[in-house]
């Protein structure tokens, strides 16, 4: 009753416009993918000589109202109230640098925390002070095992699921809790991979690979809900902007397990920046499910990740999804009525004029359907003796731009080309040739963004100038919206050695109109029942599409954007299941009628 009454008073001050929410409280109620978390640099790669920082595998909990993030080889981890701001803590005793794939359960009045080491031992420890940071002694649990799951059911039950691999498939073994979670003996071998029938298994970009089996099966992590289980997992590779988690279902915490209809649970494969897998589902003190999960940045090496959260839910049938449509866009944060649900803030700086002050290299890289990189160095368009640079307003995640210095006379420009109302801006800044692993001390990022409504008079909307957190994917909403044709960021200091940027976006609400409805819609699935290719009347105004699909009309849980196209083959079906698609248009002045759902047998 305390935390509803608490949502609807937020919800009225929203709604009357009223001042009576502090300057925190308004910047915490909206996020925005991927999470604005201080990363670590790599600590433990095979290639020494590339520094790059990554977040994956995240396993998040609720502890005593609040919130903990723990991270593959992150040195730590992050501690939040709101599901919004995160803290980097740093432990008092802390005995694997090198975890992986870590797992966390709220256990009575204790955190207990489940990881593997470099030696592939699998270890708990356990706490009932997580923002001190002071653990108890690890006990080895089982050896040789990677991407643990803990679980401990309602009765006191306990047990352990684990899985990394293209061969073998997900595993689980009963732990005698009394004996301080000593294995059982019997191995239950519960499910696999099975490209052959479902497509979004398939491994490489896009699902695209010419041979079977060479997907990977990994990332366990159990919700129970309402006295069912939903183990979920990811598939094909952390790699692939097809990167997603799917889940069984079962009646008991051993199974038998039944695949889910509507898999993949959580997919995120267009847009700024991609993929959604080896997560887990946590609920939060107002009883909504949240799935965080890993994004494949993968510019400066595979393996380079950022994490996500998506809001995530059960419907009248027992399906387990989560809404990822616009999910790098800004939604409401935790705290907030609407928690999780798409702002409505467009992108208005998709493919926007962004002048600088100088111009070392631009880099446009994408990644082929074997997971190469193709990798172009563009010539940086000279205007009346200003520079242009294209890869800041892309929507190309891989792409950056670097400075010729690292000081406070840079800064990049956009002009939005018409003004709009600004509600919030992403920062998203890259890490060229740093040479930093570890976590650096020190590190933030400081600068001030202004606006313009003609290009000659300046106010000054963000000051990060005595900033000293570290900020990689920053995310900032506006206190109120300001209505500006241009925006200004002005570098001040960035910790890497070279001031490097890969996408500098603004949203808000465009004054214009919205684009047309989608015609022609067309569909076809006669070549792979897995794949289906379709295409559509170009859209004028529209900056992309939006295309969801499901397994009924009301179960369009799947969504794919993509920008300047008006076809699209999505490779990611199951075998034998009927779908239903719709598409809508959108620009930087928002979003279409939907079409009526079509359904593709």
């Amino acid at each position: 009753m305390k935390n509803w009454l608490k949502r609807m008073s937020l919800a009225v001050s929203v709604l009357l416009g009223m001042s009576s929410l502090t300057e925190v409280q308004a910047q915490d109620q909206t996020y925005c993918n991927p999470l604005n978390v201080d990363y670590t640099y790599m600590i433990y790669n095979s290639v020494r000589d590339i520094s790059y920082r990554s977040g994956a595998d995240p396993a998040a909990v609720e502890f005593r109202g609040e919130y903990y993030l723990f991270v593959t080889r992150s040195m730590g981890y992050w501690h939040s109230k709101d599901l919004v701001s995160w803290d980097f803590i740093k432990p008092e005793n802390w005995y694997f640098q090198g975890s992986n794939a870590p797992t966390a359960f709220n256990y009575k009045d204790s955190l207990l925390y489940v990881t593997g080491n470099p030696s592939g031992n699998m270890v708990l420890l356990s706490t009932d002070d997580p923002k001190k940071g002071k653990w108890d002694a690890g006990v080895t649990i089982l050896n040789n095992l990677q991407d643990p799951e803990f679980f401990i059911d309602d009765d006191e039950s306990a047990y352990i699921y684990w899985g990394s691999s293209n061969i073998y498939p997900i595993r689980a073994r009963e732990l005698d809790k009394q004996k301080r979670f000593v294995p059982g003996e019997e191995i239950h071998e519960l499910y696999n991979l099975d490209e052959e029938n479902h497509g979004w298994e398939r491994f490489g970009e896009n699902n695209f690979h010419p041979t079977l089996k060479e997907g990977y099966i990994e990332g366990p992590a159990m919700t129970k809900h309402n006295g069912k289980y939903y183990l979920q997992y990811a598939a094909p590779g952390t790699q692939f902007n097809v990167y997603a988690d799917g889940y069984y279902m079962a009646d008991s915490p051993l199974g038998p397990w039944e695949y889910a209809p509507n898999n993949p649970m959580c997919m995120k494969p267009g847009g700024f920046i991609n993929g959604s897998g080896h997560g887990t589902t946590m609920k939060d003190k107002h009883d909504q499910y949240w799935h965080f999960a890993s994004m494949a940045l993968a510019s400066n090496s595979h393996w380079e990740r950022r994490l996500c959260m998506f809001p995530t839910y059960f419907d009248q049938d027992g399906l387990m999804y989560s809404n990822t449509e616009y999910g790098d866009y800004p939604r409401y944060g935790a705290d907030h009525p609407k928690a999780g649900e798409f702002t409505g803030w467009m992108l208005l700086s998709y493919n926007k004029p962004a002048k600088v002050a100088s111009s070392l290299i631009e880099i446009n890289k994408s990644t082929a359907t074997d997971g190469d990189y193709i990798i172009d160095t563009l010539q940086t368009r000279q205007e009346n003796g200003a520079l242009y640079v294209s890869t800041l307003t892309d929507e190309n995640s891989k792409s950056y731009w670097v400075a010729e210095a690292n000081d406070a006379a840079q800064f990049v420009e956009l002009d939005l080309e018409q003004a709009g109302d600004i509600y919030a801006l992403q920062i998203n800044f890259h890490d060229h040739e740093s040479m930093l692993f570890g976590r650096p001390e020190n590190m933030h990022h400081r600068y001030t963004v202004e606006t313009s409504l003609d290009g000659k008079e300046w106010k000054t909307i963000v000051d990060k100038s005595n900033n000293w957190k570290d900020v990689p994917n920053e995310y900032v909403q506006l206190k109120s919206p300001v209505k500006a044709r241009y925006v200004r960021y002005n570098n001040i200091a960035v910790p890497t050695p070279n001031f490097a940027m890969s996408e500098f976006r603004v949203f808000g609400k465009g004054s214009g109109k919205l684009p047309a409805k989608v015609r022609n819609f067309q569909l076809d699935r006669s070549k792979d029942p897995r794949e289906v290719e379709m295409s559509w009347d170009a859209v004028k105004g529209a900056q992309g599409y939006n295309i969801r699909w499901g397994i009924a009309p009301d179960k369009l849980y799947q969504s794919w954007m993509v920008y300047n196209e008006n076809s699209l083959k999505i490779p990611s079906l199951d075998n034998g299941t009927d779908y239903y698609f719709s598409i809508e248009s959108f620009n930087e002045h928002g979003i279409s009628e939907k079409t009526k759902p079509v359904l593709v047998k």
